[in-house]
């Protein structure tokens, strides 16, 4: 007699809760930041024992690094047409703040600890600057534009998901777009003066 072999193979135990605490603690971090968040609130929400937590990330920054990997899914910008890089982008921004409160947690917790503002400029250095890279910047001023384009979205996050400034919290996406594409476009391809 042969026994049929399963379609998948089953998740390790290990994968299963390292997943439920990763859950868990980005969940936590975006509702209570990195200082009041607890490994014992993270783990009574993942529903395992705290000792489980240190044993997969070793501390609180072990976890939160880890909750905290993000990919930013930058378009290519390599087809896009030069006059609507602004849009693209900052329609991009506001699809990614807006469906996952990763990057919002990131940003919160940047505001008051140096291991997550690190993170924070490691993501934005390394995702963002290559994607002003790849459309064909000078690379002499490659890195302020990615800085500045980083500064304008930060800031426009920062207002809109964590300060929750009543004007920003309003503006419909469209909105937004309309007014932040222009300064997004300026510091993608416009001439720096001299």
């Amino acid at each position: 007699m042969t026994v049929a072999p399963t379609d998948a193979p089953r998740p390790r135990r290990s994968d299963v809760t390292r997943a439920a605490i990763l859950r868990a603690a980005r969940e936590r971090f975006a509702s209570d930041g990195y200082e009041r968040a607890t490994i014992r609130a993270i783990a009574a929400d993942a529903r395992i024992d705290p000792s489980m937590v240190m044993r997969y990330y070793g501390s609180k920054e072990g976890l939160f690094a880890a909750a905290a990997e993000f990919d930013l899914r930058l378009p290519d910008l390599t087809h896009v047409p030069p006059g609507q890089l602004g849009e693209v982008l900052i329609r991009h921004f506001l699809a990614r703040w807006e469906g996952d409160e990763t990057l919002a947690a990131l940003l919160r917790t940047a505001s008051t600890n140096p291991g997550a503002a690190e993170r924070m400029r490691g993501i934005f250095a390394s995702q963002l600057s290559a994607a002003v890279a790849g459309f064909g910047t000078d690379p002499a001023t490659t890195g302020r534009r990615a800085g500045l384009v980083a500064s304008q979205i930060l800031g426009l996050a920062f207002t809109r998901y964590i300060v929750q400034l009543p004007p920003m919290v309003e503006m419909a996406p469209e909105e937004l777009v309309g007014w932040v594409a222009p300064t997004l476009q300026r510091y993608l391809t416009g001439l720096p003066e001299n």
